[in-house]
């Protein structure tokens, strides 16, 4: 089935009885039209339903006005939350968001950055891989820019959180609380942020004069998401010396380490104490409110935004650990 005419310049004029050159006017410069001609295309743009190409009016100047955005899973509310501050930069500059999930998965990000680059973007927002530092380059080449969304790597623009600190905050913390057998659910090792938090974690056991292999268990969740943490945590209960304290990459994979905790009989914070990381709007709402790593999401998808668009770089945003419920039990070592 052929898709409906969708009406055009030519339809307008000939409507309104006046030339192509008079409808362009009328939408580009009406300044240069009289207010009666103006009055008559005006009348025939809503009969006919008109709206004007964007896309063409802007491959014919040369600028685009979609930007695209490349993040690990835009299901997880803590991208969400960073969307939203892409759209209210974009939008503020009359520009639309392409979203893109690439589930850390290489290929899938080399596939959409082709669709990308197909779709002439002005820029690209992402949240990169170890190869995604090539494929920028080469989309460089093409004069497309980009900008590292929570990452860092030397050379490229980017705006991200200092995810050491908030690793050593969230750690040093549960040290304070007398832990001394803690798991940390990291995400893949491919992931910057959860290396930097992991790195962060065995800062805060060093400077405590402890030896972080016998504190740390770290486990790398090729799944982030609640029933990943869940299923990651069974065996580290099951184990010879189960942890007294969980930190996990976020705080969906917490819900499901809370999960399991509840499925078990086990008291939060009394047998195992949970810190998570983001702090999403529901960590402060659950039966045991959840400590969490707070992160300023909009700010930063903002901030990211911004830098694509007008050049203005932003010095990594400071996380900032929320103690609640869930781990300020203070326990015996």
């Amino acid at each position: 089935m052929a898709p409906p005419h969708r009406s055009n310049v030519k339809d307008v004029a000939a409507l309104a009885k006046v030339s192509v050159g008079t409808v362009s006017n009328v939408l580009n410069r009406p300044e240069l039209v009289s207010i009666a001609t103006r009055e008559r295309v005006e009348s025939a743009m809503t009969e006919l339903n008109f709206h004007r190409n964007a896309s063409a009016r802007h491959l014919r100047a040369g600028v685009s006005s979609m930007v695209g955005a490349i993040v690990s899973d835009v299901s997880n509310p803590f991208y969400t939350e960073l969307i939203r501050g892409i759209e209210d930069r974009l939008a503020a500059d009359d520009h639309t968001l392409i979203m893109c999930s690439s589930d850390n998965n290489p290929a899938r990000e080399a596939s959409f950055l082709r669709l990308l680059t197909e779709q002439g973007v002005r820029g690209v927002l992402i949240t990169p891989m170890d190869a995604t530092a090539s494929r920028l380059t080469a989309l460089g080449h093409l004069g497309i820019p980009s900008v590292l969304l929570d990452a860092d790597i030397p050379g490229r623009p980017s705006v991200g959180v200092d995810n050491v600190h908030g690793g050593r905050e969230a750690v040093a913390h549960l040290l304070e609380m007398g832990h001394r057998r803690i798991a940390v659910i990291a995400g893949q090792k491919v992931l910057q942020s959860s290396q930097q938090r992991c790195q962060g974690a065995t800062e805060a056991v060093q400077a405590a004069g402890l030896d972080p292999a016998e504190v740390l268990q770290i486990v790398h969740l090729s799944d982030i998401s609640a029933n990943g943490g869940q299923q990651e945590l069974i065996p580290l209960l099951d184990s010879p010396r189960p942890p007294t304290a969980v930190f996990t990459i976020n705080d969906i994979v917490a819900l499901g380490v809370l999960r399991e905790l509840r499925v078990r009989g086990l008291r939060v914070p009394d047998d195992v104490a949970v810190v998570g990381y983001d702090d999403l709007f529901l960590a402060a709402e659950l039966m045991v409110p959840l400590s969490s790593v707070r992160q300023p999401m909009r700010a930063m998808g903002w901030a990211a935004a911004d830098l694509l668009l007008a050049g203005n770089p932003h010095p990594p945003f400071v996380p900032e650990l929320i103690v609640r419920a869930s781990s300020s039990l203070v326990r015996s070592a």
